[in-house]
């Protein structure tokens, strides 16, 4: 009898504790689904630290997209645009995001090598100028542009340089702040500029050019943030930042160097992921991207030209002169040169 007691006792113990598992399994697999549903419904944003920051066009575009469309959206900041790419690269099977902001002219090529992006062709397209569409097949929609500049600080040199060879001059030795072209977009476009100019003796002018510069920094947050600290009188950027200090600062002590043999043109895109979880919102996302709404925000935020022509700018973009002459390369011969062109840099610049 007590074992027979014993054995029912046994039965009931396990009977509970096979209930208990398959509850807390249930549960387990019910928030799972839950956790699943809620992130098919969010939209995974990666952009460059700037463009997420609070003075970034990130905030103001995210909650007008969200009132618009109902989508939550998470944007992530992941250092520079290189960053941004080599995290989408490193995710490529897997990617936690959708969509990834920053990728440009020079970026694109290898975007396309690594298969980490899918088409799409926005209908807003038809309203971009032609020549601003830089990618035809559309795995990289442009939203906004630039030039690459060197600005300076008007209180330390009265003579600025006007080209890239005088950059070199022995007068301004330490005075020059860049960014590293394997992390940052602004140091890959000063890189093609100076092979735009220089050709395949591009190796010649960066030995000359060392002096003067002070350091190279991983992005172009670091870097300009040295520069306004008064650590060096030059910085590179873009045409339109002194429009930065204009309209926030009311100062016009940062002006852009013209150079005359002509500046790197720069256009900044966003790209779907290949493996997106929720493509159809990033669709949607790049959409109103080229809508008046979202280039609005543009000017004063990323301090770059909106895509949109017909938009008026504001009156601090008297101070974002325009250069004459435009340089860039065609993104095949990027495609094909670009390790190349790196790696004989990196040979100069650490030897």
């Amino acid at each position: 009898m007590k074992k027979a007691l014993v054995s029912r006792t046994i039965v009931a113990v396990f009977a509970a504790l096979w209930f208990i598992l398959s509850s807390q399994a249930q549960l387990t697999a019910l928030g799972t689904a839950e956790d699943e549903d809620e992130k098919s419904d969010e939209l995974v944003i990666y952009a460059y630290d700037s463009f997420v920051s609070e003075w970034g066009p990130g905030p103001q575009v995210v909650e007008k997209f969200e009132q618009r469309y109902g989508i939550p959206v998470r944007l992530e900041s992941v250092g520079d645009a290189g960053q941004v790419l080599q995290k989408a690269i490193l995710e490529k099977d897997s990617p936690r995001a959708d969509l990834i902001i920053g990728v440009d002219n020079n970026l694109l090529a290898r975007a396309k090598r690594e298969g980490v992006l899918r088409p799409y062709k926005s209908p807003g397209l038809e309203n971009v100028p032609a020549e601003l569409v830089f990618d035809p097949e559309g795995y990289i929609s442009p939203y906004d542009y630039g030039y690459f500049a060197i600005i300076y600080d008007s209180q330390k040199i009265d003579d600025p340089p006007a080209s890239l060879e005088e950059l070199t001059d022995q007068r301004f030795e330490d005075q020059l702040i860049l960014m590293d072209p394997r992390t940052s977009t602004p140091g890959l476009g000063f890189l093609m500029w100076t092979i735009a100019v220089y050709g395949d003796d591009f190796p010649s002018y960066w030995k000359r050019l060392e002096p003067s510069v002070l350091t190279i920094s991983e992005g172009w947050d670091s870097g300009y943030g040295l520069f306004t600290n008064g650590e060096a009188a030059m910085v590179l950027s873009y045409t339109t930042s002194p429009a930065y200090h204009v309209e926030y600062e009311e100062s016009q002590r940062y002006r852009v160097a013209l150079f005359e043999e002509g500046h790197y043109l720069q256009i900044e895109g966003m790209g779907i992921l290949e493996h997106a979880a929720n493509p159809e919102a990033a669709e949607k996302f790049i959409d109103f991207s080229l809508t008046e709404e979202f280039q609005a925000v543009i000017p004063l935020t990323n301090w770059m030209y909106p895509v949109l022509p017909e938009l008026e700018l504001p009156d601090s973009y008297e101070y974002a002169p325009k250069p004459g002459k435009s340089l860039s390369f065609p993104g095949e011969k990027i495609a094909e040169n670009r390790d190349r062109w790196i790696d004989q840099w990196l040979s100069t610049v650490t030897r």
